[in-house]
């Protein structure tokens, strides 16, 4: 599997995944990691055709993606992977999908999150797997659109003491 982006965002499949992102990455593929997204039919029937016509799109649980993620049908295919959470991202880091980056564009704010920019809320759960994402060398950076400029999520976490 090419990965060619990691991408946490809530929204998942919006506008801005579906045209800037995909068409500047190259890809031909973009799956869904999300266990609460396939789990219910309607969201994934209306994810899997939010994605433009010439780009396949997948919702699958982090189960799975840890399964066909060296299947050879994925040998050369150009990805997008798509997350919800950094815990999501942590485990399939952990069971042997590497990557050595992964971009940040909205964690929305809800009970028990703590806004760290206007796009992004993170619990301790959150900090705690982007400080173990960070250890592992993996570049975290905060982008909405490719032309945006990139800010590090671990400077801002540093600048707002959300860690040392």
């Amino acid at each position: 599997m090419d990965i060619r982006l990691v991408r946490i965002d809530d929204r998942l499949i919006h506008g801005q995944v579906a045209t800037t992102w995909a068409k500047s990455t190259g890809i031909e593929r973009i799956i869904v990691v999300s266990d609460q997204a396939a789990g219910d039919p309607l969201q994934k029937l209306l994810l899997s055709q939010a994605a433009p016509p010439e780009i396949k799109a997948h919702v699958i649980t982090v189960s799975k993606m840890i399964d066909i993620a060296t299947h050879p049908l994925l040998n050369k295919v150009k990805v997008m992977l798509l997350f919800t959470n950094p815990k999501d991202v942590k485990c399939c880091y952990q069971h042997g999908m590497y990557f050595s980056k992964v971009n940040i564009g909205g964690m929305k704010f809800t009970e028990g999150k703590q806004m760290v920019t206007h796009s992004i809320s993170v619990n301790q759960d959150d900090i705690d797997a982007f400080v173990w994402l960070a250890g592992q060398g993996i570049e975290l950076e905060i982008r909405k659109v490719p032309g945006d400029r990139r800010q590090s999520l671990m400077d801002v976490l540093k600048k707002g003491d959300f860690v040392s």
